[in-house]
Order: C-alpha cells, then sequence, then structure tokens
C-alpha cells in the first residue's frame, strides 16, 4: 500500500544513489551506468513535457511521459510511454510503445510508433532525453510518407485543413471514435 503512494522520481533517485540493479543483477556493467547516467541527465536537463523513470528498481524498463506540443491537436494531453532497454544498448535502440492510446500517422493501435531513429537511423550517441523529445517532436510533425496508421494519415494530409473529424478528446488522449461528434481542425500551417 505505501508503495503506491510513493513518488516515482524520489524513487528513482535513491535508486541510481544506490546503485539498484533490476531483477537479477543485471545492472552490473556499462549498460547499468550508462542507463543510471542518463536518468540523471534526463532528471536534471530541465526539459518541459518530457519525463521519464525506471519502473521499480528495473533500470532496464521505464516509463516516460511526454505532454503534446503548444499549437498542434495534441496540445495539453500526456502521453505515457514504455521503454524497454536490450542488453546491447546503447549500441541496439529501446523497445518504445505509447501506452496511452493515440490517435497518429505513425502510431498503431497497439502503440509501436514508426519513428527513423528507433530503427534504421539508430545512433549509439542517442539517449533517453532524444528519444522523447523526437517523440514529441513527431506529434506536430508526422512522416505521413512512412505511415503505421493509414487512416490517420489520409486526414492528415488533407488539403482542406486536415480535418480530424470523428475523434474525441478526453483525458486518455485523441481516440478515433467514428460517432463522435467532434470535429478538430489542424491549421494547415501547423505541419
Amino acid at each position: 500500500m505505501a508503495s503506491q503512494n510513493r513518488d516515482p522520481a524520489a524513487a528513482s533517485v535513491a535508486a541510481v544513489r544506490k546503485g539498484a540493479e533490476p531483477s537479477g543483477g543485471a545492472a552490473r556493467g556499462p549498460v547499468g551506468k550508462r542507463l543510471q547516467q542518463e536518468l540523471m541527465t534526463l532528471m536534471m536537463s530541465g526539459d518541459k513535457g518530457i519525463s521519464a523513470f525506471p519502473e521499480s528498481d528495473n533500470l532496464f524498463k521505464w516509463v516516460g511521459t511526454i505532454h503534446g506540443a503548444a499549437g498542434t491537436v495534441y496540445e495539453d494531453l500526456r502521453y505515457k510511454l514504455s521503454l524497454e532497454f536490450p542488453s546491447g544498448y546503447p549500441y541496439n535502440a529501446p523497445t518504445v510503445k505509447f501506452l496511452t492510446p493515440c490517435y497518429h500517422p505513425n502510431v498503431d493501435t497497439q502503440g509501436n510508433i514508426c519513428l527513423d531513429i528507433l530503427k534504421d537511423k539508430w545512433s549509439a550517441l542517442y539517449d533517453v532525453r532524444t528519444i522523447l523529445l523526437s517523440i514529441q517532436s513527431l506529434l506536430g510533425e508526422p512522416n505521413i510518407e512512412s505511415p503505421l496508421n493509414t487512416h490517420a494519415a489520409e486526414l492528415w494530409k488533407n488539403p482542406t485543413g486536415r480535418s480530424f473529424s470523428g475523434l474525441q478528446r478526453d483525458s486518455g488522449g485523441l481516440h478515433w471514435t467514428p460517432s463522435a461528434s467532434a470535429l478538430l481542425l489542424i491549421p494547415y500551417s501547423n505541419r
């Protein structure tokens, strides 16, 4: 019960200071040290609208949060993501998925994300901060040439203002619901 009310940021800082390891002690070595360093860097960066912390004491599984950028249809919405780091990190990209449903041309219904830096353009120089900022940017500037959600891509391409008709906006995010009466317009100038 007490663990439900603890602050994830405070728990993460304490875990980093103690050199906490995921189950089985797998955080030893360069990957664990790199993830501890990235956690501290992210927490100290002061970037608005992004955050991420390990799930409990497991440095290889994080939960991130992204706030939609101002001037986009995602403004004032908050999305949770899962980040899972392989044992070959940072030479291998982490697996990143939306936990909060996100109606977007580059996000499928299972939360998978089509973003080149998470696939073939991955570099060991990237870090959690880079990933979160890139996904936050992708929300407002989708790559409609490589969609995972073709329906959302077609709506985004609409030359009359990219109307996302039929979208339901609520605390859980932006969702496509054919019966929704809401009509959201994305100004064409906000590509």
